[in-house]
């Protein structure tokens, strides 16, 4: 039976040409009815254009407003009550959707979800997970990457116990080593938070911890879920992609510099290409942020209809994974 996914469609930096055309991709390809939220007046001819009379499950949900990169997060969801991402989240309390999808403001998107969602028993703050490649070819997790800025060593344990379900429940690892962001492997390095979280996270059964992690460690598969503050998660997720934008076009500029290269890279555009799909966040589909009562995923702002797709394809896995309840249980007092 198909799941029901609801989409911010005035997220994106080029909305809502991005998210209409992923719904159409996402309809085509995953067993989903998808449910643009926004002004009727804006998609409906767009979203006629592109559907050329073929009849997918894609629908307009009306919302008046909508909230911009450039809106205050905390002031843009009081004064914007009938903002697409309100109207969306508000489909998923009330059991209308099965998951929120947005490629909108970050900090407007959880400061909606925690105010239309509610958090989970158990949870003190949600937590923003990213899927990372490795050298290994699997994914690998980091989380916080933005939500929480400043952290105690009881936030980060609750971020290990859920980037631990989630890696198990939606990346079907079966035992999820978790590891410490640090300056160094020994217990001794680090910061106060992380020297005080560190024997905290030791003493939880069923967790498999593996100790502090390094930077170097993040892309080489040595830890399936590792966990930070949201300062240094989002700080260590920007220069990543910095760097992933820097390597590509460097070596699209060196395969172009010679008439020898320019041979080269012909014969080696198939390997080119994998090494793109690989860093390219698009593959990724966003952000879940975790501890909130619902699905709600985070795409990038310059998300393309590729992740857009993808954004609606792990929101609908997400869904399916009963990953809430899994937390809820994990942080239920005894």
């Amino acid at each position: 039976m198909p799941i029901d996914i609801v989409v911010d469609a005035m997220g994106s930096d080029k909305a809502p040409e991005s998210e209409i055309r992923g719904a159409i991709l996402a309809a085509r390809q995953y067993d989903v009815r998808v449910h643009l939220a926004g002004p009727e007046h804006i998609i409906r001819p767009i979203l006629r254009q592109h559907l050329r009379g073929q009849h997918l499950p894609v629908f307009i949900v009306p919302a008046s407003e909508w909230i911009t990169m450039d809106d205050k997060a905390a002031q843009a969801v009081r004064a914007k009550r009938d903002s697409s991402m309100r109207v969306g989240l508000k489909m998923v309390r009330e059991g209308r959707a099965a998951g929120f999808f947005t490629a909108g403001n970050t900090g407007a998107a959880m400061a909606t979800a925690k105010m239309v969602l509610g958090m989970l028993s158990g949870v003190h703050r949600p937590a923003l997970v990213t899927v990372l490649p490795t050298s290994l070819g699997t994914p690998s997790l980091l989380l916080d990457v933005g939500a929480n800025v400043d952290c105690d060593p009881d936030n980060l344990v609750q971020f290990a116990v859920m980037g631990h379900i989630y890696a198990r429940n939606v990346l079907k690892v079966h035992s999820p080593r978790v590891g410490l962001l640090s300056i160094g492997e020994e217990d001794s390095k680090g910061n106060s938070l992380t020297r005080d979280t560190l024997p905290l996270l030791r003493s939880l059964v069923g967790l498999n911890f593996i100790g502090n992690v390094e930077g170097r460690d993040l892309y080489n598969g040595h830890s399936d879920v590792t966990v930070c503050d949201g300062f240094v998660g989002n700080v260590a997720l920007k220069t990543s992609e910095g760097i992933v934008k820097l390597v590509t076009v460097t070596l699209r500029e060196s395969l172009k510099s010679t008439v020898t290269s320019q041979v080269g890279a012909l014969l080696s555009r198939k390997a080119f290409g994998e090494f793109k799909k690989r860093l390219d966040y698009s593959e990724y589909g966003g952000a879940p942020l975790l501890g909130v009562r619902g699905v709600c995923i985070v795409g990038h702002g310059s998300s393309n209809e590729k992740a857009i797709m993808n954004g609606i394809r792990v929101t609908a896995e997400f869904a399916q994974a009963e990953v809430n309840a899994s937390i809820e249980a994990a942080l239920a007092t005894p």
